[in-house]
């Protein structure tokens, strides 16, 4: 990459979560990553809801934070209306393609762009004319997975030369090797927590929701405890974020859990500083997602710790996993007895199970760090002409 040349950008995040990622979230956490690299280049005002604990305006490492009112989409679009000005080089506006449709028409001098995480292309999500618009109206649009791309590329076909993938990236020094000094008194602190010192744990990290599928890995570790003693599930997450009130599905992943013959441990909700320990227990890591998962950032964390990975080809899971070496893509995503087999065969298995991490944690050092997530996205900016 050349020189850089410096631009004045906005970042507009979406009406859910605050930035930073108190209340955790995945764009959150991108942001953060990815904002201490493009600060040194850019003068970046990055624009969220607001939060109690969060100040309304402030400069922190050279980036200026300005929290409005939130609550739903169009209140914050509204909020964003009064207090956004033709004064940036570039607004790039998070998942929400209606948002940048609409403030593109309050600020028409003013150049756009689209970081999409979700399938937010969906017909159910944006209209045909809109969608239209949103492309027309992108200078360029970031995707964190092929998988998302190619939904855009499916519905706006003009698209094609505006697409770029991005993946996401990881914190390489906040995630522990689980076999460095720190991953080993991780795991030895928090299986002593726990009381799990004598067992080997299978971790999943995440919401609790059925299209997250917690209740299909419950299933396959009855069946894998079945045969073993010595196993252990930890469930990491909660039902929404920060949000810990027991619902139906949660009830129902309880019943589930009473009859199973090992130790099942629900930690509820977990700040994003905290979850970083509890992949150093881990033997195995399962994301059994069941519905078309954009691509889920849990698969950099447990690559970051050197963990084995079990995910689902759901969506763009796959493209960090399939022909890397460093886990195993199921296509029966629905079937916990091939589920299972596969847990077992990789606690059988501990030299695979490690070449497996060992390979993961390579990975995450060599191509997916914050790092190199925000080169990617400076040479994009880069195409923007003031």
């Amino acid at each position: 990459m050349g020189e850089v040349i410096h631009l004045k950008i906005a970042f507009i995040c979406t009406e859910k979560l605050p930035v930073p990622p108190i209340s955790g979230g995945a764009i959150q956490l991108y942001i953060e990553g990815i904002l201490p690299y493009l600060s040194q280049h850019h003068e970046i005002t990055l624009f969220s809801i607001k939060d109690p604990r969060l100040r309304d305006f402030e400069v922190k490492d050279n980036v200026r934070y300005i929290r409005l009112p939130g609550g739903d989409r169009i209140s914050y679009v509204n909020s964003l209306k009064k207090v956004i000005r033709d004064e940036f080089d570039l607004i790039h506006v998070f998942n929400r393609p209606l948002s940048l449709v609409e403030l593109s028409e309050e600020l028409p001098n003013t150049k756009f762009s689209l970081s999409l995480h979700n399938e937010m292309f969906a017909p159910e999500k944006i209209n045909d004319k809109d969608a239209k618009k949103c492309v027309a109206r992108a200078e360029f649009i970031t995707t964190v997975s092929k998988f998302i791309a190619e939904g855009v590329r499916k519905r706006c076909p003009e698209a094609e030369k505006k697409l770029k993938v991005v993946y996401s990236g990881v914190d390489i020094n906040e995630y522990k090797a689980k076999w460095s000094e720190e991953g080993i008194a991780n795991e030895k602190a928090l299986k002593s927590k726990y009381h799990l010192k004598k067992y080997k744990v299978v971790l999943f990290v995440g919401r609790l929701s059925m299209k997250k599928g917690a209740h299909v890995l419950l299933k396959a570790m009855k069946k894998v405890m079945r045969r073993r003693r010595d196993v252990a599930l930890m469930v990491v997450g909660s039902r929404g974020f920060g949000d810990n009130k027991p619902d139906e599905y949660t009830r129902s992943l309880q019943h589930i859990a009473r009859r199973l013959r090992g130790p099942v441990v629900f930690t509820g909700f977990l700040k994003p500083t905290e979850i970083c320990a509890y992949y150093d227990l881990a033997d195995v890591f399962v994301c059994p997602s069941q519905w078309e998962e954009p691509l889920a950032r849990v698969h950099y964390e447990a690559m970051a710790a050197g963990v084995p990975i079990i995910t689902t080809n759901r969506g763009g899971n796959a493209e960090v996993v399939s022909g890397y070496g460093n886990g195993i893509v199921l296509k029966e995503y629905t079937d916990d007895e091939v589920l299972a087999g596969h847990i077992r065969y990789l606690l059988e298995n501990p030299h695979k199970s490690l070449a497996m991490g060992m390979e993961g944690r390579k990975l995450a050092e060599d191509k997916f760090t914050w790092e190199r997530a925000a080169k990617d996205l400076l040479e994009v900016f880069q195409t923007v002409r003031q």
